[in-house]
């Protein structure tokens, strides 16, 4: 150590000694327990699917940890917790999803809660009733991702990207028809209905069916529908025919489709085109109707046994129905006609309508130029009359026919619709016709006519009397008196000569006039108004050929 004469020696600083950091052994065995934690934790969130929430009207069948997520029976995922939505008015159940279920966030994803149901399409969830219910799920194809679904209350009846093709069907009415009944091409089962909806105006109803593939090849732009529901029963010449596409029509309703026999030129129709659901398999295969023509008809009688959709006829071909039956008042003449509204479809008349049109040079879509024809088919004799259809049921029908003779009514081209002119049913002209008769047959003096008869029928009785007490004897004597000279004019004759046996046959001829006037005498004293009437057909045959009287 050195020193200056100034300051004297320098202090010595103080020596620092340095430890090294070292960690005891006990605190590894923590600090690898928290790392392995830490990375399963991170595992376990890169593993983690998302939660998603289902909303459902109740919560039956759902239980927070236990119900499964299942997509073709494979678990996807489990329910949770349950509980109840905001309003109070349905069930939310939060589901967490696996990782590889990640696209069943999809907006378009469905959810529904399998269970043992029974409906049109059979029977299904089967197998909850041992390993209980489930969410079954349906993954959708849409790109846009959601948080919440609005689960189904009753599972899809299409699922898993079955391939086939939907179709839309237009009907009245819904009928026996429900989600899940089947439909048939040529009684084999190759689709279902899948939803159905009212029209936008709620005067029909829309029914979407789907064809399985490669089924639905065979709908093409000519293929028909009809309901196959129920049985079809036909009483015709042969017998009575019962038809039915299954005993399931019977119980769910069913749809039936084929394109008529003769088809040319057939393609296979796009997915979602619409066709029109007809009642039953005839009307469906028949011709196509065309445009429909609306005509009105006022009837004076009573329309008892006519009904909407009777058949109107034109010349006996079928081309349209009846569509309303109404009642009316006629206040001059203090009455109460029928109004009955037609619909018919000209097509239906094959080549006469294409023949008109093409004569007439008639554009049916012109109301102006359908009523200037309708005009002239009324000045030549078109009326409509109601006629009996049935005897047994007595159901009328309508039936459009010329007739010649029919007085001329004047025809008002403006009416909308088309009005023509009636006459009266054939039963009503036969009941007027016997109505007639009978006055006529009144009008008789009957009574004058009767005593007159008995007059003359008294004076006859007096004739006769004296024709069989006068006449008839002296007639009797004289062929007597002949009969014996030619018997003496006999015994002069040689026995084998040929004027002999003439002779004797001109006796014989005699011996039966004789008789048959005694035969006529009797019986015009029995029956004198034989005369007049004539001899009854069950009157006893009368014997001109007897033995001869004593």
């Amino acid at each position: 150590m050195s020193a200056t004469p100034e300051t004297g020696p320098e202090p010595e600083l103080p020596v620092i000694k340095t430890r090294r950091f070292s960690v005891s052994l006990v605190w590894i065995v923590p600090i690898v327990a928290v790392l392995v934690g830490l990375s399963l934790v991170i595992h376990s969130k890169l593993q983690e699917g998302p939660t998603i929430t289902l909303n459902f009207k109740t919560g039956a069948g759902l239980t927070a940890n236990k119900t499964e997520v299942k997509y073709r029976s494979v678990v996807i995922g489990h329910v949770s917790s349950v509980e109840l939505s905001d309003d109070q008015s349905s069930v939310n159940a939060t589901v967490k999803l696996d990782k590889q279920a990640e696209g069943f966030t999809r907006e378009d994803s469905l959810f529904w809660v399998v269970r043992p149901r029974i409906g049109a399409g059979g029977v299904s969830g089967i197998d909850t009733l041992l390993s209980g219910d489930y969410i079954g799920a349906d993954i959708g194809q849409s790109n846009s991702r959601a948080k919440r679904f609005k689960g189904l209350e009753n599972p899809p009846p299409i699922t898993y990207g079955e391939p086939g093709k939907r179709f839309t069907l237009h009907t009245q009415d819904l009928g026996s028809l429900d989600i899940g009944s089947p439909v048939y091409y040529r009684k084999i089962p190759v689709g279902q209905v899948v939803a159905y909806a009212l029209d936008a105006d709620g005067k029909g109803v829309n029914i979407e069916v789907f064809i399985h593939a490669p089924n639905d090849a065979y709908v093409t732009e000519n293929t028909r529908f009809w309901n196959a529901s129920g049985i079809d029963v036909n009483v015709g010449a042969n017998g009575i025919a019962v038809k039915t596409e299954s005993l399931t029509t019977l119980l769910v309703g069913g749809i039936a489709f084929r394109a008529p026999d003769y088809s040319p030129n057939d393609t296979t129709a796009a997915e979602d085109k619409t066709y029109e659901l007809f009642a039953d398999q005839p009307s469906a295969l028949a011709p196509p109707n065309g445009r429909a023509q609306y005509l009105s008809l006022r009837f004076d009688q009573a329309m008892r046994g006519l009904r909407v959709d009777a058949p109107v006829e034109f010349l006996g071909i079928e081309i349209g129905k009846v569509v309303s039956v109404n009642l009316d008042f006629d206040e001059a003449k203090r009455s109460f006609p029928i109004n009955v509204g037609i619909v018919v479809y000209p097509q239906r008349m094959g080549q006469a309508h294409k023949k008109l049109l093409k004569a007439l040079n008639h554009n049916p879509d012109d109301i102006a130029a359908t009523a200037q024809i309708f005009s002239t088919f009324v000045d030549n004799g078109l009326r409509a009359q109601a006629r009996n259809g049935n005897l047994l049921t007595g159901q009328l029908y309508i039936a459009l026919d010329f007739f010649p003779k029919a007085p001329k009514v004047a025809f008002d081209l403006s009416a909308r619709p088309i009005a023509i002119p009636t006459l009266p049913g054939s039963l009503e002209m036969l009941q007027e016709q016997l109505q007639a008769m009978l006055e006529k047959i009144n009008k008789l003096p009957v009574e004058r006519i009767a005593s007159n008869l008995d007059d003359n029928l008294l004076v006859l009785r007096k004739g006769l009397a004296q024709f069989n007490s006068k006449t008839l004897p002296g007639v009797q004597t004289t062929l007597a008196d002949v009969s014996k000279t030619l018997q003496s004019a006999s015994s002069t004759l040689a026995e084998d000569s040929p004027q002999r046996e003439k002779l004797n046959e001109t006796l014989d001829e005699l011996g039966r006039m004789s008789r048959s006037l005694r035969d006529l005498s009797d019986y015009l004293g029995r029956n004198p108004e034989s005369l007049i009437r004539g001899r009854p057909n069950n009157a006893a045959p009368i014997d001109l050929q007897g033995p001869p009287r004593n």
